[in-house]
């Protein structure tokens, strides 16, 4: 059995929530992995994707594996380095905060027996960009200026304008 590791480090994730996703995903095979991470919501699915993705293309180009016959057999997340930040509160006071990171090491295995392909995954359609219809264009009408009427000036206006006259 052949081996192709890949290593992802100093993810900006807190490695509880990166281990989440990484145990759903032990033992499956990469095309079953890869859909899981699609239709994953959580941020740290897509890191996760490139990485996999990653360690195929590396297992398929250096190595020569065929990679329908990939399983992944480990992932092991470990913590990284953590910046430690604080945030001002009231009277003066501060509380720290620490922004974790992880370091993620995936390790594809080459499975014996061939396993059938369950489903296939396709990239979304491309949109297609439509031709811009051409707009006639508008005539410009002048802007004509209505003057108002004068109106007539009451007793309290005249005697207490803000302006001298």
């Amino acid at each position: 059995m052949r081996i192709q590791t890949a290593k992802l480090n100093y993810l900006h994730i807190a490695p509880r929530k990166v281990r989440l996703i990484t145990d759903t995903l032990k033992g499956l095979l990469v095309s079953e992995a890869e859909a899981q991470l699609l239709l994953r919501p959580q941020r740290a699915a897509k890191p996760l994707l490139k990485l996999l993705r990653s360690a195929v293309a590396n297992a398929k180009n250096n190595q020569k594996l065929n990679p329908d016959n990939l399983v992944i057999s480990k992932i092991l997340v470990d913590q990284g380095p953590i910046l430690k930040r604080s945030l001002p509160r009231a009277m003066g006071r501060a509380t720290p905060i620490h922004k974790k990171m992880s370091h993620v090491t995936l390790v594809l295995e080459e499975s014996l027996k061939p396993t059938p392909k369950r489903f296939t995954i396709t990239p979304p359609p491309k949109k297609e960009k439509k031709p811009k219809k051409e707009k006639a264009p508008k005539p410009k009408i002048p802007a004509v200026r209505k003057e108002k009427p004068k109106e007539k000036v009451g007793f309290f206006k005249r005697i207490f304008r803000r302006k001298a006259v």
